[in-house]
């Protein structure tokens, strides 16, 4: 009984691998993206200013919703970081975009790039 059992178990795997192996074939290979940023080249984030208070300083939360690799579930996650404003021109509630930078104090390693859209 334990043989047959093992037999068919290892009948029904090959037959998996066989259909994985078809129709990785039939699939055109999927693209991957091109890097966000290589040697040299910057990181860019997009947010949402969360405070304005500090002077020529404000704070981003930043966003990422992304796929579990075991649950397939879609996992958010926010993060904040504080960057340059050298004019004050961002406020509460902009959309914004930020760009890497040297550090320019103990917490701020980026720099506003542009303001996308004002707060309502």
């Amino acid at each position: 009984m334990r043989k047959q059992k093992a037999a068919a178990r290892s009948r029904r795997r090959k037959q998996e691998r066989e259909k994985a192996r078809a129709t990785r074939a039939e699939a055109p290979a999927q693209v991957t993206p091109p890097k966000e940023h290589g040697p040299g080249r910057p990181k860019t984030r997009t947010g949402i200013v969360v405070s304005d208070k500090p002077n020529k300083t404000i704070v981003v939360r930043i966003e990422d919703a992304r796929r579990h690799r075991r649950y397939e579930k879609i996992v958010r996650s926010t993060s904040t970081l504080h960057a340059h404003d050298e004019a004050n021109d961002a406020h509460e509630g902009d959309r914004v975009t930020v760009i890497e930078s040297r550090p320019l104090s103990r917490t701020k390693r980026w720099r506003l790039v542009e303001v996308l859209e004002r707060a309502k």
